[in-house]
């Protein structure tokens, strides 16, 4: 059975990494649970997030959401996409990467399906988010988007 993306919601994971590695310098997350209503990504991190620090993650994904963000695709080469990005999670055989950029605030190998512009997403709600054992957890629902 072929995996089910959310358009929405997978745009939002691909802008939350940024905000995340931006933010913290850190990797984006090593696994994502992407689901209609609520989705949530983990993340290798040294400690919880703050009240504040939470706050501040969900302005900047919401900052970037609401900058009108046109998503595109492009095919690269293996060799290109293995000098720009960590390709560890890509199938063997692989000799083109498909990128999707989001606006210049995000570009990322990716299969998933996604929104044409970021306005389609819809507000990014932070539910919670958690430590334990070396992982962030942050869960996240989305607003209706009000286009």
């Amino acid at each position: 059975m072929a995996k089910h993306y959310q358009p929405r919601m997978h745009s939002a994971e691909h802008i939350l990494n940024q905000v995340m590695v931006r933010k913290f310098d850190c990797d984006r997350c090593f696994s994502a649970h992407i689901n209609k209503k609520k989705s949530k990504c983990d993340y290798n991190f040294e400690r919880g997030l703050t009240d504040a620090e939470a706050g501040e993650v969900e302005q900047g994904v919401n900052d970037a959401i609401s900058s009108n963000l046109e998503v595109t695709e492009q095919m690269i080469s293996l060799k290109e996409a293995d000098e720009r990005f960590n390709l560890t999670r890509l199938p063997e055989g692989v000799t083109e990467v498909r990128v999707v950029n989001i606006g210049d605030f995000d570009a990322c190998p990716c299969i998933g399906e996604h929104v044409e512009n970021s306005n389609e997403i819809g507000e990014f709600k932070m539910v919670s988010h958690s430590f334990e054992d070396g992982v962030l957890r942050i869960r996240y629902k989305l607003g209706e988007p009000e286009i």
